[in-house]
């Protein structure tokens, strides 16, 4: 299973990196490559690998739902 990107970046020597760690541990302490432990977590959108792919819509239309099931009147 593919684990959440997160971007840090280091305060004393302004460095930005990245680790790969369970959500749960998204807010825990990291430390830069260069051994600096003041680091902060950046604001970034998550990124999980996959290849999973959106379901193609129906064809011919009927898609369900209120007004594409035909139960409004």
């Amino acid at each position: 299973m593919a684990m959440p990107r997160y971007e840090y970046r280091c305060r004393p020597c302004g460095a930005t990196f990245e680790l790969n760690r369970p959500m749960a541990e998204s807010s825990a302490p990291a430390v830069c490559p260069e051994g600096h432990e003041d680091t902060v977590k950046l604001l970034s959108t998550v990124a999980v690998g996959g290849s999973a792919a959106a379901p193609a819509p129906p064809r011919g239309g009927g898609g369900g739902g209120c007004c594409g099931g035909g139960c409004c009147g």
